[in-house]
């Protein structure tokens, strides 16, 4: 399934997705870098394609023609994870022993 990166909007589009495509939750550029499974920050250019042209601006849509919409996990989904993983860290601490034993 598709999700925006930003906000983990499933998105309905299906591959080829238009230049112009833009999220329902958080109206983002589908077709950006940010978006694509070849973006690495590490990577020269923030790409691992090394065909690809150099884009300035990530964050905003492009005639890249590598685009590959990413299946990875969004950062919202990571972040809802992680609240959860600390949330019940904290109800572990704070939880009184039960004394029915």
């Amino acid at each position: 399934m598709l999700q925006c990166r930003h906000c983990g909007t499933p998105v309905a589009i299906g591959e080829p997705i238009p230049r112009d495509a833009e999220c329902t939750g958080c109206g983002r550029d589908l077709r950006a870098c940010v978006q694509c499974r070849h973006y690495d920050p590490a990577y020269n250019n923030a790409c691992r394609e090394t065909m690809a042209d150099p884009v300035v601006e990530k964050e905003r849509r492009n005639f890249c023609e590598y685009f590959s919409f990413s299946r990875a996990p969004t950062r919202a989904a990571a972040q809802e994870g992680r609240q959860a993983q600390a949330r019940k860290k904290l109800e572990d601490l704070f939880r009184k022993p039960d004394r029915s034993e």
